[in-house]
């Protein structure tokens, strides 16, 4: 059942997000009927000083108002420009995730809760906090080795972060309800499933134990690639609430000044950081999904080396492969192909036709071939492949929405360095060497060897699957026979929830209309 609380809270949300102005610079023209109204009543309620503001800073100042939740929920958003629109979306990734410390007697409580041990007895010296999150913040600290004192990283969670984020979540899942229920047209952007994926995701991101083990992965699978490291983990010191790490000494990649000063090559690392991303995309099927530029250092010798990996992502083998033989048939001008990738992952349906969609990805392709190579954007391109994909009933893929917003960043940051940049150029080699390993003579090898482990499998299984074939022959002969069935408890407890949506839904609507009312004589 919604409590009224999160009632009261969505309504306070609604109120700040109207008085800074990000309802009012929404798309309204576009709207029509009850929400073009209530666009129009927003514009008016909007602050004086807000007007004048771009959305991006609108955003910023609502989501200051509101707190962490709204800080993630935004963040989060910005990986669904599906659900939220790619304008909207831009705008969201460009909110900073920057809080007030917390005082270090707390962050101490966190350590010693987490570990069982002591801070003196883990520590040399923990200092002060010299970063903080809407999840964590970080102490630079010292621990002792064999070699000395080192000096390491430790993340710790905010105190009650994960109370406040569950508080929160109960008001976002009263939203999307709300929003399934009055707004037809949403449903097909699931905003439940949407929230669902952020409480998954949210969840994740509170226990530092699974972010020490991605950067543990990914430290492996990089292990001997030049130019790219992350931190080593100092897992006798991580816990749920805290996570231990190497210091990075360096600068950071949105410091481009500072980077030049330093005599770094900046095409070379723009160069290194595509082809990076594209080998953990392409190779590993796992990658880091948050590379904005705050969370990429470069040392002295300009390796870059990644932090923060709450955010990761992953690919299976048939993702890989389309996203391989997307990109190498764009650079070898083989639409025919492109399309025949699309139906072959099952990502169009079959009652359309190959020809017509490679006549639509054609028409993205070719004016790209037109342009020098410098202004061909690969991000772009994947946005567009995606809007040209919908209109082929093309289902939403969260994971490769993922992989496009994160291409998205890092292309931009890639640009940053080097605003000559030639994202084809550089992508080619990488790519190519995919293609050649996996979709040629050895790939084939590859596929027929999982072909027979398959088999072999399917075998050692089939006297169970013959079993469980049985039995449901067995029941739907006598459901046929007698009918679909509830026993009495079934039934009562059907009948229970029923009335509880119903009940829950009037409730949430009145305490909605009553906070209305009062704001309303507020104003006045």
């Amino acid at each position: 059942m919604t409590s009224a609380g999160a009632a009261f809270r969505l309504v306070r949300a609604g109120w700040i997000l109207t008085r800074e102005g990000v309802v009012a610079a929404l798309p309204g023209d576009e709207l029509s009927g009850f929400p073009k109204f209530g666009w129009r009543i927003a514009r008016l309620l909007t602050r004086r000083r807000a007007r004048h503001r771009q959305r991006s800073e609108r955003l910023a100042g609502a989501v200051a108002r509101l707190g962490p939740s709204y800080v993630k929920l935004g963040q989060f958003l910005a990986t669904r420009p599906d659900v939220v629109g790619n304008d909207i979306a831009v705008d969201l990734a460009l909110l900073q995730d920057r809080m007030h410390t917390f005082p270090r007697e707390q962050a101490v409580h966190g350590i010693e809760g987490s570990l069982g041990r002591s801070v003196d007895e883990l520590f040399v010296e923990l200092d002060a906090p010299v970063a903080a999150a809407s999840i964590a913040q970080v102490h630079s600290a010292q621990v002792a080795r064999d070699a000395g004192a080192a000096k390491v990283a430790v993340k710790v969670i905010r105190p009650g972060v994960r109370k406040a984020f569950a508080r929160d979540l109960e008001s976002f899942f009263l939203a999307a309800r709300l929003q399934e229920r009055w707004i037809p047209s949403s449903r097909r952007l699931k905003p439940i499933e949407v929230t669902e994926t952020l409480a998954q995701t949210t969840k994740i991101e509170m226990d530092l134990r699974l972010e020490a083990a991605a950067l543990s992965e990914i430290g492996e699978n990089t292990r001997d690639d030049p130019g790219f490291r992350v931190p080593h983990v100092d897992w006798e010191r991580t816990g749920r609430d805290v996570l231990t790490m190497e210091w990075v000494d360096g600068i950071k990649m949105s410091d481009v000044e500072g980077l030049r000063a330093a005599g770094h090559d900046l095409p070379k690392i723009a160069a290194n950081l595509i082809q990076s991303f594209l080998r953990h995309t392409l190779r590993d099927g796992f990658f880091h999904a948050d590379m904005h530029p705050g969370n990429l250092f470069v040392e002295a010798d300009g390796t870059i080396v990644a932090v923060d990996l709450g955010i990761a992502g992953r690919l299976g083998k048939k993702e890989r492969r389309f996203l391989a033989e997307i990109l190498y048939g764009f650079i070898m001008r083989d639409y025919r192909r492109v399309a025949e990738v699309h139906f072959e992952a099952g990502y169009v349906p079959h009652k359309h036709n190959v020809s017509a969609f490679a006549q639509a990805i054609r028409a993205i392709g070719e004016p790209i071939h037109g342009q020098s190579a410098e202004t061909i954007s690969m991000a772009k391109l994947l946005t567009l492949l995606f809007e040209v994909t919908e209109l082929f009933d093309m289902q939403t893929r969260p994971e490769l929405i993922l992989l496009q917003k994160t291409m998205v960043v890092v292309e931009g940051v890639a640009r940053t360095l080097d605003p000559a940049f030639n994202m084809w150029k550089t992508s080619e080699p990488v790519v190519g060497h995919w293609i050649a390993a996996n979709l040629g003579p050895r790939g084939m090898l590859g596929d027929a060897r999982e072909g027979v482990h398959a088999l072999m499998s399917l075998a050692r299984q089939a006297p169970e699957i013959a079993a469980r074939t049985e039995r449901l022959s067995r029941e739907i002969d006598a459901m046929a026979e007698h009918g679909l069935r509830f026993d009495e408890a079934t039934a009562r407890a059907i009948g229970k929830a029923e009335a509880r949506h119903t009940r829950s839904g009037r409730v949430a609507l009145w305490v909605i209309a009553l906070a209305l009312v009062w704001i309303g004589w507020k104003l006045m």
